[in-house]
């Protein structure tokens, strides 16, 4: 094999290793959900909308690692 064609099948391997460890993330957030996002007794001034942010911003952030890492292992297999 070629040397450029030993490096894209690294990167394939790796973009993969990437987008399963995303899904196991977004499966251990799911996991503890009740945890991450339940009502917090220490945080008296947090209120339903701060929790919804929080949610927001986590599943955001955990889609777009998952589109990204997809899309670019999709790509070079």
């Amino acid at each position: 094999m070629q040397d450029h064609a030993v490096f894209f099948v690294a990167l394939r391997y790796i973009f993969l290793g990437l987008f399963l460890a995303s899904l196991l993330a977004g499966a251990a957030v799911l996991r503890y959900y009740q945890q991450l996002f339940g009502i917090d007794p220490q945080q008296p001034s947090e209120n339903g909308g701060a929790r919804l942010y929080s949610k927001t911003l986590i599943f955001a952030i955990w889609a777009h690692a998952v589109a990204l890492t997809g899309g670019i292992a999709w790509m070079m297999w």
